[in-house]
């Protein structure tokens, strides 16, 4: 049973030594690398050396350790096979058969924000708003949440930063509730307003709260979803793409 157990941190150790690299750095001493991984280095120099036969990592004449060719082709792999419209897909889908209410994705286009997604709450019933359908930005959760956090001057959006939320009753369509958060991509740059929504005659302020912790979650998951390639909102807003009920 040793030797398996063995392979399993012998993976585990490799994985740390790539993950050690920062975006920008040039290279590392193997006693810093020892350092930041807190591993000695008798272990750490026969992983380093494992993973340069397989050319994941290079040492350089002066001994520092950098990443190699093959570790840069493996994000290539990733972003070449990775789809935005997958993910954000699968996240709204999931918010919105927890909260039994529709969940959407907005983002700003131009001085306006865009639907780019949309699940309905499982039922008959069907909201009006589709995605590619362009609203206010001063108007709605969604609205004053991506204005909010695209840098609005004011006390009323510096507010909205501070809770991380918006509470919209009645605000662009009387008879509609909704509640957002923000969304952002690998940099911390604004990519996003996630909300859930629903008619104000079955959602008041209060049950609109309790659904702020799973929304705030299934925001941070997307967030997780899009770090590793930066996606061009431009183009998810180009494409306006549908998602089926």
């Amino acid at each position: 049973m040793t030797a398996p157990r063995e392979n399993v941190n012998a993976v585990t150790r490799a994985l740390e030594v790539l993950d050690a690299f920062g975006a920008h750095e040039q290279g590392m001493s193997l006693a810093e690398l020892s350092r930041r991984l807190q591993m000695g280095k008798p272990t750490l120099l026969r992983t380093a050396r494992t993973l340069a036969r397989s050319g994941y990592l290079v040492q350089m004449e002066d001994r520092r350790w950098r990443l190699g060719p093959a570790a840069g082709w493996l994000g290539v792999r990733y972003q070449t096979s990775f789809d935005a419209n997958d993910a954000i897909d699968l996240v709204l889908r999931r918010l919105a058969g927890g909260t039994r209410e529709s969940a959407a994705l907005f983002v700003i286009d131009g001085n306006s924000r865009t639907c780019v997604a949309r699940v309905d709450r499982p039922s008959l019933t069907r909201h009006h708003i589709r995605p590619g359908e362009m609203l206010p930005l001063d108007r709605g959760a969604s609205g004053r949440v991506l204005t909010a956090f695209a840098g609005a001057a004011g006390q009323f959006y510096e507010t909205i930063r501070r809770r991380g939320h918006y509470v919209s009753l009645g605000e662009r369509d009387r008879a509609m509730a909704s509640i957002a958060v923000p969304v952002f991509d690998a940099r911390r740059r604004l990519f996003g307003a996630m909300c859930v929504s629903g008619r104000l005659d079955r959602l008041d302020q209060a049950q609109l709260m309790r659904h702020l912790p799973r929304l705030q979650a299934a925001a941070t998951q997307l967030s997780r979803a899009i770090a590793p390639p930066v996606v061009d909102l431009a183009t998810l807003v180009d494409r306006r793409w549908s998602l089926p009920p």
